[in-house]
């Protein structure tokens, strides 16, 4: 459980620092605590898509993984992205990515964030 919540975190972490970065993503609401729990919404939905839906593409994506030598990763990041702010909006947390460009930079400073905090917090499995 404690994993589960200090992932979410550096999930939350990981997208404040992409919207602050790309202009596409945005954030809106009213208070900073209102932000806030938006911002833990999205990243627990982005976990999600990440858990359910990243894995059926790769799959999907591998002899794109070969030809390509892995840089297809980048577009599925941003796809993962873009349907996170699909299904927020339908949620109603106050999410967006505009467009595909602006979901590739945030899918690659999402991944950079991620992979730094989880090297400075390593799995307790």
């Amino acid at each position: 459980m404690m994993n589960f919540l200090v992932k979410t975190i550096a999930n939350a972490s990981a997208l404040a620092v992409a919207i602050w970065l790309v202009g596409g993503l945005t954030l809106t609401g009213g208070n900073a605590g209102d932000k806030t729990l938006t911002l833990l919404g999205v990243a627990l939905l982005f976990g999600l898509v990440n858990w359910v839906v990243k894995p059926v593409v790769s799959l999907l994506a591998l002899p794109l993984f070969i030809l390509t030598l892995g840089l297809i990763t980048l577009v599925i990041n941003a796809l993962m992205l873009l349907l996170t702010s699909w299904l927020a909006d339908s949620l109603d947390l106050s999410f967006h990515v505009d467009g595909f460009w602006a979901a590739l930079l945030g899918g690659l400073i999402v991944s950079v964030v991620s992979w730094a905090l989880n090297v400075v917090i390593p799995d307790r499995d």
